[in-house]
């Protein structure tokens, strides 16, 4: 035969107040069950202690025996001495009697889970601190969009690969890691497969090198709630490096999922609405141009189902974006940086770095032999300054090559483009197109060629 359980809780404050002493309350509960016919319970009593949580001795006693299922009623003299805080009371009630089946009762709001209004009330309660937590969700929001604007870390959660958490400035610094991060957007550029990059550098899994890639925190910036603020940590590349991965990944991707023989098949977009245009058989004629919009077939791809843009003849703009690229090509004049071969200055540095290197373990073991002299210290301490600035601008030129061996790569397409177009396959000549060109704006009848250059 399952028990009624008493509960009683008299903060130290409150030992005196009338009505709230432990013998008062026994006194009533005990008369409640008497007049409700209850006549097995027992008193769980919690004297001096606070009702701001549930961590107190005879509440996890009481825990324990409903969860054991040897409750039938708990009953206390009023809300407030089973908790204060109306989350931990729904939670009592609504995940640790409820499930056991056990009957709530409070004697000062007349509060009894066994009939329906007492049901009723206990779902009003609910409401409210759903609502509160609503309110406090919002707050929490609030204050965190006011922190990242301000260029701070979110704080909490994971941090990026890369980086350490300073919860002091509230800011990301770089560690050990951030020059794996660094080598990643270099042997992706480079060509490499993620699967072949994770096994390089040591990584779980191919997922996570795409994952690295695209965090727009690897160059400063801090994404949140679908807007991006500038954060104040430090960036491991820059936003150049960045742009031309995401670039390398979009002509992987299209190389992979296209098997289309159209030239422009993924650059068209509507100048109109913004949304993507497709070809369109259009009789025996040959194939116009149409906006998605138009198309009710995949709408997640509609940006205005009123769209005007009328539907324009395919050949026609491939004809004016192939004379857009010749006439880029012609005018093209590279710039004094593109004329230099990736590596020149990279090749300085790394004979300077070889160098101080020597210099110092050669120092360190003759201090270490025994010349105890503070001006040798001094003079290693020098050489380990000259090092680190040594190391510090080969970081920024190997990214610097990065953007010169892409863009070198560009130029030379550029310089190439138009004697060796007509001995190209359809393939070929979309692989070039996708290598110059970020998009194809059509509205109306112009169109707008988007160089990525």
């Amino acid at each position: 035969m399952k028990t009624a359980a008493i509960y009683i809780r008299v903060s130290t404050d409150s030992q005196a107040e009338e009505g709230y002493s432990i013998d008062a309350q026994k006194e009533q509960l005990s008369a409640y069950c008497v007049s409700k016919g209850i006549k097995k319970y027992e008193f769980y009593i919690d004297g001096g202690w606070s009702g701001s949580n549930i961590e107190r001795p005879e509440m996890q006693r009481l825990i324990e025996d409903v969860n054991a299922d040897k409750i039938s009623h708990v009953i206390v003299y009023k809300l407030d001495r089973l908790s204060r805080s109306q989350k931990d009371t729904l939670y009592l009630i609504e995940d640790v009697f409820n499930p056991h089946g056990v009957d709530f009762v409070s004697l000062n709001e007349s509060m009894d889970t066994s009939t329906p209004m007492g049901r009723l009330m206990l779902g009003i309660l609910s409401a409210f601190a759903q609502l509160e937590r609503e309110n406090i969700r919002l707050r929490t929001r609030m204050g965190m969009k006011e922190r990242v604007k301000s260029g701070l870390w979110m704080g909490g959660g994971r941090v990026p690969f890369g980086y350490d958490y300073d919860k002091d400035k509230g800011v990301l610094v770089p560690n050990r890691d951030a020059e794996k991060v660094r080598q990643i957007y270099k042997l992706y550029i480079e060509g490499k497969a993620p699967q072949e990059i994770a096994n390089l550098l040591g990584l779980k899994y191919d997922r996570l090198v795409y994952q690295i890639l695209t965090r727009k925190s690897n160059y400063g910036i801090i994404e949140y709630n679908g807007e991006e603020y500038q954060g104040q940590h430090e960036p491991i590349i820059s936003k150049e490096i960045y742009d031309i991965a995401m670039r390398c990944m979009l002509e992987r991707k299209f190389v992979r999922a296209n098997t289309s023989e159209h030239l422009l098949t993924g650059l068209l977009h509507c100048g109109k609405c913004g949304a993507k245009m497709r070809y369109q058989k259009w009789g025996n004629k040959g194939c116009k141009l149409v906006c998605y919009s138009q198309q009710k077939s995949k709408t997640y791809l509609i940006k205005d189902p009123n769209c005007e843009q009328e539907r324009v003849w395919a050949d026609e703009v491939e004809g004016e974006v192939i004379k857009a690229i010749f006439a880029f090509a012609n005018n093209y004049k590279p710039s004094e940086t593109e004329s230099l071969a990736p590596g020149d200055t990279l090749s300085l540095l790394y004979e300077q770095q070889t160098s101080l290197n020597k210099k110092i373990k050669k120092l360190y073991n003759v201090y270490a032999a025994g010349e105890d002299n503070d001006i040798l210290l001094e003079t290693i301490e020098e050489l380990k300054k000259k090092l680190s600035s040594i190391n510090q601008q080969i970081e920024l030129n190997e990214q610097d090559d990065i953007v010169l061996a892409r863009r070198k790569e560009k130029t030379e397409l550029l310089l190439t483009v138009r004697e060796l177009w007509d001995a190209m396959d359809v393939r070929q000549k979309k692989h070039i197109v996708r290598k110059l060109v970020n998009k194809v704006v059509i509205t109306g009848s112009h169109v707008h060629i988007d160089f990525s250059l």
